[in-house]
């Protein structure tokens, strides 16, 4: 689609609300400009627990308001005026700890009960299950947890949309997923694999469930998906890297991590695995919330070769996945292959090898002998002095894309969206072209939205060797599809689904635009935007009506829009 043709569809947008077409205009430019221009393609989840070692006590400083809202930007679902002051308070590490310790709110399996989906009617339906999502990212109090289990969800991917031949209720089966990765996410990476490996949902999107063993009658051999992508994407990746996360060469060549027989080896560890339906059947949706259990007829019994260990024959399918899974995680990649992973999603797309080596040594030992603690591992990331730099600040190969759900959950946080019969109808959004482009584990493929190393041809990112995961899911139609999506969601009267924001904070300030621009600029954007952006919506801001509080109320909705679209929001450092 034409820019010319997307920004008329925004202007026309603008219009019906009282904002000022140039102010939208001239941010969405920038916006495209900044993004590169050209773009391209478009109970069993109980933590089984890990020892962190505490650490002497932080040393108080003083963190001023910007830094405060940055660090919440990477550490948080969005930042509010009173987490912000938290942080000032405690300080990053105890708010950290604090945030370990806050205990699970009511899951999403609960709340999928409790409005009454486990009927009948809804066996072949995705009903309540984005609902469910979004209620948790959107109101959980354990911030922190809910941005973990996120980024988890996207390097542990499953899509609700792959949940075929399930016996149905697909929404409990992918909420289920949620609550076991919130449940473990921080504990330890081993148990994740272990939970994930088990779990209905995952044997259902990479069809290992019901996988027999080789038949020589039929020729029938094993279904490999999981065999290969627990490997590729869940553990170690494909190339043999570095402890910094570099790639480890040979003659100038990348080294592999596995081959087509490591492949068909662990393929035999994932037969015979199949539903507990001990005591029901799939006439109600409770076998989803059960691990998988092993039906013995069907696994390998043979001796099973992968990654230069053999796990013996004769024994039972539950210790030989125990023990592939120990395998797999005592590889040398795992440690800096998840933890780069980890960075990118909470941090910067291109940390520097000295800074996911550092991450990567805490995973492989918290300090107590541990490996996979991801407490200690997500204490690294946010903590590390890459991350709390402020020259990174103006270090233009620093910080990330903010993806498009994180936007909009930025703003829904900032200002205590609330649904008023918890019914949370905001559906899939996964459409780019009207809503965000994103929408929870919802992912088109088992690589993510978007891949951690993508590179988005003819820019300037490709020119200098950086990736921009992100970027894989942005083009001229996302772009103004979002800031058209977030326009309607900001404004009251019309707003997104049946969310209600609560912008009392922003009245008293709605008749100075330069009070109401730095205050958004704060909260929202951690003080990033600049000068120039700044001075562009606050004169957008000034060219309308003041004085009563329904000419305020509009001054808002504009300059929010306004802020959720500036680059400097989307791109953060």
């Amino acid at each position: 689609m034409p820019y010319d043709q997307d920004l008329t569809n925004i202007e026309t947008t603008a219009n019906s609300s009282s904002m000022p077409v140039a102010g939208v205009s001239l941010v969405v430019g920038a916006l495209l400009s900044a993004c590169g221009g050209q773009t391209s393609q478009t109970d069993p989840n109980t933590p089984l627990g890990t020892a962190t070692m505490a650490g002497p006590p932080e040393a108080i400083v003083a963190i001023s308001e910007a830094e405060a809202a940055r660090f919440l930007c990477q550490a948080s679902m969005g930042a509010t005026r009173e987490q912000i002051a938290r942080v000032q308070s405690l300080g990053y590490s105890a708010w950290l700890e604090e945030q370990f310790n806050l205990p699970l709110s009511s899951s999403r399996w609960d709340w999928l009960i409790s409005k009454g989906m486990n009927d009948p009617i809804y066996h072949n339906s995705q009903a309540g299950f984005d609902s469910c999502a979004w209620r948790k990212l959107i109101s959980s109090p354990d911030t922190l947890r809910q941005r973990i289990t996120l980024a988890l969800s996207e390097i542990c991917v499953i899509s609700i949309d792959g949940l075929v031949n399930g016996g149905g209720w697909k929404a409990f089966a992918a909420a289920n997923y949620l609550d076991l990765l919130e449940a473990n996410c921080f504990g330890n990476y081993r148990d994740v694999l272990q939970r994930i490996s088990t779990s209905t949902a995952m044997s259902l999107y990479l069809t290992y469930r019901g996988n027999t063993k080789y038949n020589a009658v039929t020729g029938a051999f094993p279904d490999e998906n999981y065999a290969r992508e627990v490997m590729q994407l869940f553990s170690i990746g494909l190339l043999k890297l570095n402890p910094d996360g570099t790639p480890i060469m040979k003659d100038g060549i990348a080294q592999e991590t596995y081959t087509i027989d490591d492949i068909t080896g662990l393929a035999r560890i994932f037969t015979g695995w199949d539903f507990d339906l001990t005591g029901s059947n799939t006439s109600t949706p409770d076998y989803h919330r059960r691990p998988l259990i092993q039906i013995a007829s069907k696994h390998e019994s043979g001796a099973s070769t992968f990654l230069g260990a053999t796990i013996p024959a004769g024994i039972s399918g539950d210790l030989a996945l125990k023990m592939s899974l120990d395998v797999i995680f005592a590889h040398a990649n795992v440690a800096p292959f998840i933890s780069r992973q980890l960075i990118q999603r909470l941090v910067t797309s291109n940390p520097s090898p000295a800074y996911v080596g550092r991450v990567s040594a805490i995973f492989n030992n918290n300090g107590l002998g541990g490996k996979g603690d991801l407490r200690a591992v997500i204490k690294a990331i946010l903590l590390d002095d890459e991350a709390r730099r402020s020259d990174n600040l103006s270090n233009p190969q620093f910080g990330k894309i903010r993806e498009p759900m994180l936007r909009m959950l930025t703003w829904a946080r900032a200002f205590n969206a609330k649904s008023p019969a918890d019914d949370w109808r905001l559906g899939n959004t996964s459409d780019a072209g009207t809503k965000l482009g994103q929408s929870p584990l919802r992912s088109p493929t088992v690589f993510n939205y978007f891949r951690p190393g993508y590179v988005p041809p003819n820019t300037s990112i490709a020119s200098a060797a950086l990736v921009a995961p992100e970027m894989q899911i942005v083009s001229e139609s996302s772009v103004v599809g979002y800031v058209n999506f977030m326009q309607t969601a900001v404004n009251s009267s019309r707003g997104v689904g049946d969310l209600t924001l609560d912008y009392s904070s922003l009245l008293s300030l709605a008749d100075d635009a330069g009070r109401l621009v730095d205050e958004l600029n704060l909260i929202l954007a951690a003080k990033q935007i600049s000068s120039s952006n700044r001075d562009l919506i606050r004169n957008a801001i000034n060219g309308m009506a003041s004085g009563s509080d329904s000419r305020r109320y509009q001054r808002i909705y504009a300059a929010l829009t306004l802020v959720l679209a500036a680059p400097e929001f989307i791109v953060l450092k």
